[in-house]
């Protein structure tokens, strides 16, 4: 990829203004025009209330970010900070500061990428302050985006925290390696730079119930809280909103989101920088079938991203933001007895807090069913609480509270009626005929609809402008008899570019899974079934680098699937690799042959070949695809295999890898 050139011109004799220094002049010129004539334009009507979110940060929106004056200013004395990828830690801070005030804590929901958390200095001069902590752990143990500041801030300072009193909760899942490895390390830090541990770190798994988790963390947390403080709890929970319904019966269309993650307009005036709030509307060129047989699908979509300025490396991630299904967003407006096409907002009721709306408003409850909200997600306790309020039949209601109650029967009802049934919100109010809540209520409840990321199965050495995506179609038959439908690849499917051109909205994530930086070293990649999909970015880049004449190390993979004429992806091109000298390929086919057979059967068989290129000659090793069984297991051979052919015990085994890990010479990208 070739970088933009700056190109200097120098002449002779420079001129008193410069181009730049005339378009400064014009933008300060026009700017001071707006200031001194915007008061004098025509009101707007009543009940026309907006929030469009700049691209560009104001310097007013600067000085807003002192959460300690947010606090002082509104009386409040708790402020539960989240890191947060997929919106589940940010919905339990927002939990937690909203039953705050049952315990005299007001609180306060805030995002450390947006405030200065130096002050945390400062919060010990609030009497009875508290600051808790949401945190996810993300990728190889990193953290969240929007917390990588305040994390490197305290690994890298030595603040005196003396006087803060603070709690921490994690989110993790416990098929990876670093299980809730940010919120572990957090909590231990901030009591070495000298802060007060109100209460217990909390863990949850989201491989198991992470809700039941938060759940019982946080029924302990707030007794300890209280009795830390000396201050009584209020008695029973009272459901309050955070956000009051504004409907507009008269707005202009141009005013109204329509989809747009940030931006008004976004979508149709494209400009870079794309982002995860500014995304770019990539056209699908192709979008075939991979599978040559059987009931499943699996698609190739090549994306067009030329013009967009966008870069990206083999091994990195395309997210892409996907709608829901138009079939189920009709189904949940008649069963809240809704007109989608009204136009309203949710205004949050504290004004204080820098989230004014849960998405972007004003919109209509068709384009926020469609767009921006989890409907096809199963879900959480919490949402059934609220549920229950509006259940006609007292038998409905009790039913929808013990479920979400922490008591055994209630938890046990919740995991057999709601999580093994597979049961989303419409399949809920279509079981529970007398819940009839009103649609803007679910709105408030439902968690944000988020970007699914996809590996990207190319080299940008070879497609500099486009992305290649490899995604298996995901359907399947629940206990209820219902069919559920995966939100994003059913999306997808229906891309057909054959039909006319078709757009999604995209944008690339960096990622640390990358190819050694020195062509000449040995790798081994473990990719069964889509896991392959960065491996065929790799192979692509390691055959151009030999194209090129350069001397390029021995490329193993290890690839498997159900049978070889059905779901052998790539076959032809992986083939011709191996032709051409590029790749050593190993694969399993497990339902080919009576007894099933697995690339981590094929890995124990190859010992000695591992333990050739990974510990006699310093290779890389790569694993891509389910996290909660064959990474474990792939793990584990690994091990083993350091253990007899490395000479090792078994902690010096599990050492070395760790060391690998570190050397950036294991590398994971996996998914449960």
């Amino acid at each position: 990829m070739a970088d933009e050139k700056i190109e200097n011109v120098v002449s002779g004799e420079e001129p008193f203004l410069g181009t730049l220094d005339i378009a400064l002049l014009v933008i300060l010129i026009a700017g001071g025009t707006w200031y001194f004539t915007r008061n004098r334009t025509k009101p707007e009507e009543q009940g026309r209330t907006y929030s469009i979110q700049p691209t560009t940060v104001s310097t007013a929106a600067v000085t807003e970010n002192s959460f300690i004056k947010k606090l002082k200013a509104s009386g409040r004395s708790l402020v539960v900070f989240y890191g947060s990828q997929t919106g589940t830690a940010e919905e339990f801070a927002g939990r937690l500061a909203k039953e705050g005030i049952r315990y005299r804590l007001k609180g306060m929901v805030a995002d450390p990428e947006e405030c200065d958390m130096e002050e945390l200095l400062q919060l010990k001069d609030i009497s009875n302050s508290l600051a808790v902590f949401c945190l996810a752990t993300y990728g190889e143990g990193d953290p969240t985006d929007n917390a990588m500041e305040f994390y490197e801030w305290i690994t890298n300072g030595d603040a005196d925290l003396t006087g803060l009193n603070y709690a921490v909760f994690g989110l993790g899942n416990k098929t990876y390696e670093h299980y809730n490895k940010v919120a572990i390390y957090v909590d231990k830090r901030l009591e070495e730079l000298g802060a007060t541990r109100v209460f217990e770190l909390g863990l949850g798994d989201d491989d198991a119930n992470i809700e039941d988790d938060f759940i019982t963390w946080k029924d302990r947390f707030w007794p300890a809280v209280c009795d830390n403080f000396g201050i009584e709890g209020s008695g029973e929970e009272v459901l309050i909103r955070q956000f009051r319904l504004l409907e507009h019966n008269d707005v202009q269309l141009d005013r109204i989101y329509t989809g747009e993650v940030a931006r008004l307009h976004s979508l149709q005036n494209q400009r870079p920088p794309f982002d995860a709030k500014n995304p770019f509307l990539a056209p699908i060129l192709i979008n075939r079938e991979l599978h040559k047989g059987g009931n499943r699908s699996c698609m190739h979509i090549e994306l067009d991203i030329e013009g967009s300025k966008m870069r990206y490396d083999a091994g990195d991630h395309v997210a892409m933001y996907p709608i829901n299904d138009k079939d189920l967003v009709e189904k949940l407006g008649l069963l809240c007895n809704a007109d989608l096409d009204l136009v309203f907002s949710l205004i949050n009721t504290d004004t204080d807090s820098s989230k004014k709306h849960p998405f972007p408003c004003p919109t209509t409850y068709r384009t926020a069913l469609t767009h921006y909200l989890e409907i096809a997600a199963i879900p959480r306790t919490h949402i059934l609480k609220e549920l229950a309020e509006y259940c006609s039949d007292e038998n409905d209601k009790q039913f929808l509270r013990s479920m979400a109650s922490i008591t055994p029967e209630g938890k046990e009802k919740y995991q057999s009626w709601v999580q093994d049934a597979c049961r989303n919100i419409v399949h809920i109010l279509e079981d529970i005929t007398s819940c009839k809540p009103s649609i803007d209520h679910v709105c408030e409840l439902l968690p944000r609809l988020q970007p699914r990321y996809y590996s990207i199965s190319s080299s940008s050495k070879l497609y500099p402008t486009k992305v290649h995506i490899t995604a298996v179609l995901v359907q399947y038959k629940t206990p209820t008899g219902r069919i559920n439908k995966g939100v994003a690849t059913t999306y997808l499917k229906a891309k057909n570019p054959e039909e006319g051109e078709v757009k999604v909205p995209v944008f690339i994530r960096k990622s640390q899974f990358r190819l050694p930086t020195k062509p000449e070293i040995p790798i081994v990649m473990v990719g069964p079934g889509t896991g392959v999909a960065p491996f065929r970015g790799f192979i692509q880049e390691r055959q151009h680098l030999r194209d090129e004449g350069k001397q390029v190390g021995e490329s193993i993979l290890y690839f498997g699937c159900r049978k070889k004429s059905e779901d052998f992806i790539y076959e032809e091109e992986l083939e011709e690799y191996v032709e051409k000298g590029t790749l050593t390929l190993k694969t399993a086919f497990s339902r080919d042959q009576e007894k099933k057979i697995y690339v981590t059967h094929l890995l124990e068989q190859d010992a000695d070949l591992l333990w050739r290129v990974l510990g006699e000659n310093n290779g890389h090793f790569y694993i891509c695809g389910d996290a909660k069984n064959m990474a474990v297991d792939v793990r584990n051979i690994l091990v083993k295999i350091l253990k007899t052919k490395g000479n090792m015990s078994e902690p010096d085994a599990v050492q070395y890898l760790k060391k690998m890990e570190a050397q950036k010479r294991y590398s994971a990208d996996v998914w449960s």
